[in-house]
């Protein structure tokens, strides 16, 4: 039986932050290069990437921009292309728009190379969202996780998710069970009528949401949010206990 759904073979991995909250060792490393049981952030990316048979992936840079680049090139399951934000940091939502042209005209993977570091289940992640995807409905679906599973994770949650998936944003002072986990399939027509310049991609989601078409997935295994240089101890050693 021929397989139907949608697998997006273009992605794009945002690496051009500043790191601030991991000082000191984003002074000289930026975030995506530092490493959590001796593999980059990064890269624990984009081997779920290329898992999920991604064929080009887009990488934005801007701060130490010179080894990001260097080390994402030595890549050969997937052609690398980068899009240089050396002279003006976009942001989220800028970043990627400005990336479009690179994307084509399909949905396309988008990863925040710091927060999607997670120990799969007994299904890769980027597969539940493949089979949750659905074009006519959704102008972006984002991977979620259960808060209180979390690892390392100290937040209130970013959403609530309904039945049929459709999210909704937290209430400002209140608690929600979901947070964005770094992970998602985007439409290019969430961008249409998008600001210029530097903004956030929350300003598209909450569109997305003002029109009912952005949906989430759960997360199945552990998600493990790389926030702080504390973060990556506790990681370590959630990703050590799963494999014993």
């Amino acid at each position: 039986m021929t397989d139907m759904r949608f697998r997006p073979t273009n992605a794009m991995i945002l690496a051009a932050g500043l790191g601030k909250r991991m000082r000191p060792l984003t002074a000289t490393t930026p975030k995506p290069l530092i490493e959590v049981n001796g593999q980059a952030l990064i890269d624990h990316g984009m081997d779920r990437l290329a898992a999920a048979g991604v064929k080009k992936c887009v990488v934005n840079v801007h701060y130490l921009a010179d080894l990001v680049e260097v080390h994402v090139r030595r890549r050969k399951d997937m052609d690398i292309v980068i899009s240089d934000e050396r002279a003006q940091l976009l942001e989220t939502g800028g970043g990627i728009k400005n990336a479009l042209p690179l994307l084509g005209s399909d949905p396309f993977f988008q990863l925040n190379s710091d927060t999607c570091y997670w120990v799969e289940g007994v299904k890769p992640n980027l597969e539940h969202m493949i089979d949750a995807w659905d074009d006519s409905r959704m102008d972006a679906l984002l991977l979620v996780a259960e808060t209180v599973k979390a690892v390392a994770y100290a937040g209130r949650g970013d959403f609530e998710m309904a039945r049929d998936g459709s999210l909704s944003r937290r209430p400002e002072k209140g608690v929600t069970p979901f947070a964005y986990a770094g992970a998602a399939i985007l439409h290019p027509r969430l961008f249409e009528g998008a600001p210029d310049g530097p903004f956030s991609m929350n300003v598209l989601f909450d569109r997305a949401i003002e029109s009912g078409r952005l949906f989430g997935v759960q997360m199945e295994g552990v998600w493990l949010h790389i926030g702080t240089p504390e973060a990556i101890r506790a990681a370590e050693y959630a990703v050590r206990e799963s494999a014993a």
